[in-house]
């Protein structure tokens, strides 16, 4: 995505009669999560009967700080529309249920409760 933005954008500004500055702030390669972790996030989506996919975060949530020192993973939930990090992000109770047990039964799993 960053290769296409840059590639096209003096492109379009040259077209409307702008011009482009940009700066990079913040940038970091999204962490590799724990593959244990990982692992039983998605068993436990399998097991439960979810849908999943593996995604990729680099929007410098905790985990990604957390997983240098302590193993790590993360689950996230459907948002209404695809809207995620914005005021008018909505969830369902249903889809939040979801991403509870799913962690539950990953923990669990994790604590040699269950198998």
């Amino acid at each position: 995505m960053e290769a296409e933005f840059y590639a096209r954008a003096p492109g379009l500004c040259e077209e409307i009669g702008t011009s482009l500055e940009t700066k990079v702030v913040g940038q970091f390669e999204p962490p590799a999560f724990d593959e244990t972790l990982v692992g039983r996030v998605r068993g436990a989506a399998e097991h439960l009967g979810y849908s999943h996919r593996d995604i990729v975060s680099g929007a410098g949530h905790d985990a990604c700080w957390i997983n240098d020192i302590a193993p790590t993973a993360m689950i996230f939930c459907p948002c209404k529309d695809g809207l995620s990090h914005n005021e008018a992000e909505e969830i369902t109770m249903d889809w939040a249920a979801a991403g509870t047990d799913v962690l539950l039964h990953a923990v669990l799993e994790t604590a040699e409760v269950v198998e």
